[in-house]
């Protein structure tokens, strides 16, 4: 086997030159470089993960931040870590997951080793520690999901404030006047998941701009919690005619079951919608209209402006990408 020894000799230079030029943590001359890079060519040498290219150049390996929260849904979490690794591939880059909860000790580990090209940021909250962490380190990223202070770093995500005004305005076209909305488990806002914090926005604005008002009941990760939700709207105080679920595919599940249980008829006694689904609203027993998340598009874009980054590309805007509301016969105009 090829050693850095072999390739020192073969450049005629000392093993230590052949290391700073492996690890780029001093700087050798051009000419120098040059015979390094030639013997590892000739020799096939194969060094070392964390520096087996010379400074500067490629590892095609991408690493994905995403942090993982007692009270995530982890087959939702999945489905954007298969989406990352998917786009990857076709880029010919492998993914490094980085799944620490603390989201910052990962990056710096991979950051000093000089392991990767870029970061995948997910799970991105509204003042996200790893924007100033990676400005920090120059570590090219990218982030699934809007944060404060990104100016200039890649940042793309669904435009959750005009998903949550568009799920209400047509409902409110509808005539509903009091609508329901199951949401994720409160400890997403308590954490400031910025999607949440966006979509509450835009749910803000519709409700105001139409007159209209909504319900909302959180649901916990436990079992059951859509049944629970589900009751809490049907047996409080406001009468409901419609119900949004910005939630997680079990509790829309357990929620469609408790209402079938009640004898509740949709379209006809419920209109339902889906809101930023991170599934396919169309394969439940009751399809529901509304917006399904693009994961990835998402995905493919957050990868791709890593690896923009990398190359030295300035980010623009944030790239929020346009719902589209899908009509499956579950909402009924209630005012004609």
């Amino acid at each position: 086997m090829v050693t850095i020894n072999d390739v020192a000799k073969a450049a005629g230079v000392s093993i230590s030159s052949v290391s700073y030029a492996l690890s780029g943590k001093r700087t050798i001359s051009a000419d120098t470089k040059r015979r390094i890079e030639r013997a590892i060519r000739e020799l096939g040498y194969r060094p070392h993960a964390a520096a087996r290219m010379l400074a500067g150049a490629k590892t095609n390996i991408l690493a994905l931040s995403a942090p993982l929260h007692d009270d995530g849904h982890l087959p939702t979490h999945m489905r954007f870590m298969s989406a990352v690794v998917q786009s990857a591939r076709e880029y010919d880059y492998d993914v490094l997951l980085l799944a620490t909860d603390d989201e910052v000790s990962g990056i710096q580990r991979v950051a000093t080793s000089s392991l990767v090209d870029g970061v995948v940021a997910m799970s991105v909250s509204d003042d996200d520690d790893r924007v100033g962490l990676v400005r920090d380190l120059g570590i090219p990223a990218s982030f699934i999901g809007v944060t404060a202070g990104a100016e200039g770093l890649a940042c793309v995500d669904l435009d959750f404030v005009q998903t949550g005004s568009l799920v209400i305005d047509r409902l409110a076209e509808d005539g509903h006047r009091t609508i329901g909305i199951i949401g994720h488990p409160h400890s997403y806002v308590e954490r400031k998941q910025g999607f949440m914090t966006r979509f509450e926005e835009g749910i803000a604005a519709a409700t105001s701009a139409r007159g209209v008002r909504v319900v909302r009941e959180w649901a916990d990760p436990g079992r059951g919690a859509g049944a629970r939700a589900v009751d809490a709207l049907m047996d409080g105080p406001e009468k409901i005619s419609a119900i949004v679920f910005h939630s997680s595919e079990p509790v829309v599940e357990d929620a469609l079951r408790r209402l079938a249980e009640r004898g509740i008829e949709v379209p006809r006694d419920m209109s339902l919608v889906a809101a930023a689904a991170s599934y396919d609203p169309s394969g439940f027993d009751i399809p529901l209209s509304g917006v399904t998340l693009p994961i990835e598009r998402v995905c493919r874009v957050a990868v791709e402006s890593a690896l923009a980054a990398h190359r030295g590309e300035g980010a623009e805007d944030p790239l929020l990408i346009d719902p589209t509301y899908v009509d499956r016969g579950s909402t009924v105009n209630v005012s004609a």
